[in-house]
């Protein structure tokens, strides 16, 4: 078992800061700080380099926060396989999620409250940001699984295929762009709202438009907005043009307060993945999660 000694050092490692460490752990700084003069004592070496309000770890550090993210792995794989052989060994677990915008708010809430219900001992966080930050958040093992839009790999992380999305293109119930049918020659004369850069759903918009010979630089751009929600709210306020997820907008299809404006020979589809290191695959508790959650919409699509 890790100690809550090691536990709170590679919180510390992980943010490279004492203060916000405090925030996550809901302990106070003079208390982490205990603990980490504690672990520098008994190693007989410093953990951390102080430069005035920022630290970042030593050699000593580096080591020990590394082989602490092997034996945390180890204690984990220990435990899915000591509750193989006997059900009534529940300890407590944590899985860290991350998930596009997209995801994290239309996509899993269903499912994690069924997941919860069937595995009440394991405790859930989720990170709601674009793909890159997921994919980056993955690498620095700030979350253990990810799901994010495909289109930028990385050779380090291993992908499995979840889910596709349908993008639409959409107005306001009061632009003069409802009940129009346009073509991608029309794009550059209406204007456009659009995600920020290093989101998905912008993703398969620009290489889409791409292969139509269109290029972003040339369409007329109002705002960027960061978020599924932010832009949302933005068309259905102004009368522009949008591309948002099919699963973000459907209560505002349905009421009739947002309108699909279909695009001649543009269908925008993305897939989202599943995404974790390499060397993971194989981990029970990640496995469990992405096997229930396919399972889950398999059923329901």
């Amino acid at each position: 078992m890790l100690s809550s000694r090691h536990l709170i050092f590679m919180e510390v490692a992980r943010l490279l800061s004492f203060t916000k460490a405090s925030q996550t752990l809901f302990l106070s700084q003079s208390a982490i700080s205990k603990h980490i003069k504690s672990l520098e004592y008994f190693y007989k070496t410093g953990l951390f380099e102080r430069h005035g309000t920022s630290i970042s770890l030593t050699p000593a550090g580096h080591t020990l926060y590394n082989k602490l993210l092997e034996a945390g792995q180890l204690q984990d794989e220990l435990h899915q396989e000591l509750q193989q052989i006997n059900e009534d060994f529940l300890p407590p677990t944590h899985l860290a999620l991350g998930a596009s915008t997209t995801i994290s708010l239309y996509v899993l809430p269903p499912v994690l409250s069924a997941y919860l219900q069937r595995y009440p001992h394991i405790q859930i966080s989720v990170l709601n940001r674009n793909s890159n930050n997921i994919q980056n958040a993955l690498l620095t093992h700030d979350i253990d699984v990810g799901i994010v839009e495909g289109f930028s790999r990385i050779n380090t992380l291993a992908y499995t295929p979840f889910m596709a999305d349908d993008v639409l293109a959409v107005c306001s119930a009061k632009s003069p762009l409802r009940n129009r049918t346009i073509t991608i020659a029309d794009l550059p004369a209406i204007p456009l709202a659009l995600r920020e850069n290093g989101s998905g759903t912008l993703a398969v918009v620009e290489n889409e438009l791409h292969k139509k010979g269109i290029a972003l630089s040339s369409l007329r751009i109002l705002i960027r907005l960061g978020g599924t929600e932010a832009l949302k709210n933005f068309v259905l306020a102004d009368t522009c043009l949008a591309f948002l997820p099919k699963r973000s907008i459907l209560k505002e299809l349905a009421n009739g307060e947002l309108v699909e404006v279909p695009i001649r020979e543009l269908t925008l589809q993305r897939n989202f993945y599943f995404i974790q290191r390499k060397g993971t695959e194989n981990n029970r508790l990640i496995s469990a999660f992405i096997q229930f959650t396919k399972q889950y919409y398999s059923k329901r699509e």
